[in-house]
């Protein structure tokens, strides 16, 4: 009995995930392929700055997921810029501070790019910057590719 629990216990291990979902931001424009290599079928162009969850790392490519759910594969050397995430909501609301009830900084539409600048607070909010120079507080459930 011991021993299956055993069992049963190192499955679900086993079952589980190593470690945190992992993003990585492209650095410029990059193509993304449905297989590791530059002559596979080209799927779109990922613009400077897209937040990319990394399925599988490899010595040269990553296979990512996108904001949408679709996979496809990128040369490592596109990924490496500055972290941003995408915000996900149809209006994301930057606050001064990381309250909700805090002054609003600015509204950020979905889909639009901001760079992280620091870590997620206990309470769950993400400092970010817009392109424009803007700074404040995202709640984090707000943003993809944190």
């Amino acid at each position: 009995m011991k021993s299956a629990l055993f069992m049963a216990g190192l499955l679900v291990a086993l079952s589980a995930p190593a470690s945190a979902l992992e993003y990585r931001s492209t650095s410029r424009p990059a193509l993304l392929y449905d297989a590791p290599s530059t002559a596979a079928g080209k799927v779109a162009i990922a613009g400077s700055g897209l937040p990319l969850e990394v399925i599988v790392d490899t010595d040269t490519w990553v296979k990512v997921r996108d904001h949408s759910g679709r996979l496809a594969w990128v040369e490592k050397a596109a990924l490496g810029g500055a972290r941003s995430v995408m915000v996900k909501v149809e209006v994301g609301l930057v606050r001064q501070q990381p309250r909700p009830d805090a002054e609003i900084a600015f509204r950020a539409a979905q889909g639009v790019l901001l760079d992280v600048t620091g870590a997620i607070d206990p309470f769950g909010w993400l400092p970010v910057k817009h392109a424009n120079g803007q700074t404040g507080w995202l709640p984090a459930h707000e943003a993809w590719g944190r």
